[in-house]
């Protein structure tokens, strides 16, 4: 990895995931934070001012157009409203910069054809912000499998919840269309990580959902189907406990990842089982994913390489999410 050579963030909203973004950017050793901006008047100076040691070196704008006319900034990250994603980042592509984006890329398939279409036209990276495939416990993961382990792959299970607080209501104020409710914050985990550890996409997903007055989901629970009897359960919550794991089984075994969103000062946990009567837990090295995150990303820009995260997976988890609320919505199963 190139660490002489810093690239140029700028931070294009002032969104609570700042609080884990935002330092990472700082102290990753080939990324600088140029500056932040926010519609909110005063908005990317507070955030600033919470999240970074060094305030006195970012700019803080109250108007996002500001920031994308800085000539020194080369990439920014999005994490506007769900909704915003693909208006804000065609716009970034087109003002020049490369383009991290807080996921989901877009609500729709066509926007994911149009941010592509646009980044190949303007010459810069795009990629879709799913900061937990960088930690490296999902690596041994892989590992144990390709060492034929726990077999071939059969089924799969993966839970991310959390109880919702009062200061995030903003996620459940708008109803599932306009980009509100838990499949589009925390169900695009649970499918991108039901999706990793098959070949392919899945055939099709049934699933149910419980909503709250203003059409937000709160709750889902589904199941994608893979073909050849291979299938994968996936829930999501904004009424349990915190939970962000997945275990896989497979002809052998089984595997589970317990704290997907690992912090950094955590000791993050793989266990696995052998029919042959094996059983062990691995404690795995810290690891800061959001900092990974953005090493791997400004890496890929100042070496000339292709982020992990491509714009094929992007369009197979948003296909996959929009065949769920398809199939929440109409109780059939729906092909994806």
């Amino acid at each position: 990895m190139n660490t002489q050579k810093k690239l140029k963030w700028g931070i294009l909203g002032a969104a609570r995931i700042n609080q884990r973004l935002l330092p990472a950017i700082v102290t990753a050793a080939n990324a600088q934070l140029v500056a932040v901006a926010s519609r909110r008047p005063g908005a990317a100076a507070e955030t600033i001012a919470n999240y970074s040691s060094q305030q006195e070196n970012i700019l803080a704008y109250d108007n996002p157009d500001e920031l994308l006319a800085h000539q020194e900034i080369e990439a920014v990250y999005l994490p506007m409203a769900n909704e915003e994603h693909a208006e804000w980042a065609i716009k970034a592509i087109e003002a020049g910069k490369h383009v991290l984006i807080e996921k989901p890329m877009a609500m729709a398939v066509s926007d994911i054809d149009a941010i592509e279409k646009a980044a190949a036209k303007h010459k810069v990276k795009v990629m879709e912000g799913f900061m937990y495939r960088f930690h490296p416990q999902h690596e041994r993961v892989k590992r144990l499998i390709a060492q034929d382990l726990i077999g071939e792959v059969r089924s799969a299970r993966t839970c991310f919840a959390f109880m919702m607080k009062p200061a995030r209501l903003y996620r459940i104020a708008r109803d599932i269309d306009n980009g509100g409710g838990a499949m589009w914050d925390i169900g695009c985990y649970a499918l991108h990580t039901a999706r990793m550890f098959f070949d392919g996409s899945p055939l099709a997903v049934t699933a149910q959902a419980n909503f709250v007055d203003s059409g937000a989901d709160v709750s889902c629970c589904g199941t994608l189907d893979f073909g050849e009897g291979k299938f994968a359960q996936f829930d999501f919550s904004f009424e349990h406990a915190r939970r962000s794991e997945y275990e896989i089984i497979g002809t052998k075994g089984g595997i589970k990842c317990s704290s997907v969103w690992a912090m950094p000062g955590d000791t993050p946990e793989v266990s696995w089982w052998t029919e042959a009567g094996e059983l062990q837990t691995e404690k795995l090295m810290p690891a800061n994913h959001f900092e990974l995150e953005i090493e791997h990303f400004s890496n890929c820009v100042l070496n000339d390489s292709s982020p992990q995260l491509d714009f094929k997976d992007a369009r197979d988890n948003c296909r996959t999410i929009v065949a769920s609320l398809q199939a929440i919505k109409t109780g059939q199963r729906v092909t994806v």
